[in-house]
């Protein structure tokens, strides 16, 4: 499972390049089995997340290979072979994904239940009604997600309950190719899904309005793909090394990024006393006075991400103060708690909200990642403690996070695997 060992208490300081979007590159490859010619993705993070991808999409006769370190050339399939393998789909929560693509290009698909980090119940009921609006036959069976459709899928209006991005995503991507307008609302509005719908537009697509709560597809007969498109930077991986210069009292430039994907950590950030300067495309972390406690509500883009609570909550457990953290996303995301709490954290979780009475230190220890972002706030936690840290499930990290030990190396942490 691999272990990172960490001795801390080093303010980091550098520069370093954030690698293009987990998230966005998993979209963009389901997104490529519409097109009928062959597809280059740059920007995208060699991630142990996109391997498996790639090996699913492959699996259901799409040729997707390297052609650089950062670049993907794929082939879409001509047929769709059988379902994409169970061992492979219980692995990736985005392999959902390919089911509006699947239908929509080729009237059917088998997709088992996916799987990916337990942070919580992620119901694919709104993915399931979308689909079915668009004209879908959806059911159950033996554990996987099969799908037929009779006809071409039809243009619906579809309300989402919640603003998922999945959904919003999966529904995009079927809408392209049904026939007529497709009307989404209370759609997702991460720049992930306006990433997708620019790439979509890129192979013919017609789609309007992604980044807003209203987006509309005007279905096309086909995709052509034949085309080149740049992922965006993972504003996660820039948030984690946002985090991490705080939390060490350093001072990091990050390159390749885009400062605008990251508004509320920028504005948390500066509530906490860190100062923060903005570039075109870098953003400068640096602390020049004490940091205090702050209070974190998560919420859908553009509020504040799930996905970096985890890392606040070790940088902050070591800030003078009561902190407050309240997430209203994902009910298993706390699990983190009790791994910081090994370190000497003194954190009091209640249902959804977490309090965090800040102390003078952490203290190394071993301690285990329970998801991606779990390991991402334990490597934070492990650059702030003094001795030694070992954390256990490092290949939790590996599924977001691209030669992030490297990184951090070039930065002044003392890191490595083990």
């Amino acid at each position: 499972m691999g272990r990172i060992l960490i001795k801390g208490g080093v303010p980091l300081r550098g520069t370093v390049k954030v690698s293009g979007a987990k998230n966005a590159s998993l979209a963009l490859l389901c997104a490529a089995i519409l097109a009928k010619n062959e597809i280059i993705l740059e920007n995208v993070p060699d991630i142990s997340d996109v391997r498996v991808m790639i090996e699913i999409i492959n699996s259901l006769g799409a040729k997707a290979a390297w052609e650089t370190p950062d670049i993907l050339r794929i082939v879409p399939p001509e047929k769709l072979n059988a379902g994409a393998p169970i061992h492979l789909v219980k692995k990736l929560r985005a392999s959902n994904l390919l089911l509006g693509p699947m239908l929509a290009r080729f009237g059917q698909a088998t997709v088992a239940l996916p799987g990916g980090c337990n942070i919580g119940i992620r119901p694919m009921d709104l993915h399931f009604k979308g689909l079915t609006g668009l004209g879908a036959d959806l059911y159950l069976e033996h554990g996987c997600v099969c799908g037929s459709t009779s006809e071409r899928l039809k243009g619906a209006r579809v309300y989402l309950d919640f603003p998922s991005v999945g959904a919003t995503e999966n529904i995009m991507m079927a809408a392209t190719l049904a026939k007529g307008q497709t009307l989404i609302e209370n759609a997702a509005k991460e720049p992930e899904i306006v990433d997708l719908a620019n790439f979509l537009n890129a192979m013919g697509a017609k789609v309007r309005g992604a980044g807003t709560d209203v987006i509309k597809i005007d279905g096309v007969p086909s995709l052509n793909g034949g085309v080149r498109f740049p992922v965006i930077p993972d504003r996660i991986e820039a948030g984690t090394f946002m985090v991490v210069a705080a939390a060490t009292g350093g001072d990091i430039t990050m390159e390749n990024m885009i400062p605008a994907h990251v508004q509320p950590l920028i504005a948390k950030l500066r509530e906490a006393n860190a100062e923060v300067i903005e570039g075109e495309d870098t953003l400068r972390v640096c602390v020049n006075k004490p940091l205090k406690s702050i209070d974190i509500k998560t919420m859908p883009y553009p509020g504040f991400p799930t996905d970096m609570q985890s890392q606040l909550m070790a940088m902050l457990s070591v800030i003078p103060g009561t902190s407050v953290l309240v997430e209203n996303i994902f009910e298993n995301r706390f699990m983190v708690a009790d791994e910081l709490k090994r370190m000497g954290a003194r954190i009091k979780v209640e249902g959804r909200m977490a309090v965090i009475e800040g102390v003078d230190a952490l203290e190394g220890a071993q301690v285990k990642a329970t998801d991606l972002r779990a390991g991402a706030a334990l490597i934070v936690a492990g650059l702030i403690a003094s001795g030694e840290t070992e954390i256990c499930n490092a290949n939790f990290i590996d599924r977001g996070y691209h030669n992030l030990e490297e990184k951090l190396k070039t930065l002044g942490a003392d890191i490595r695997r083990k």
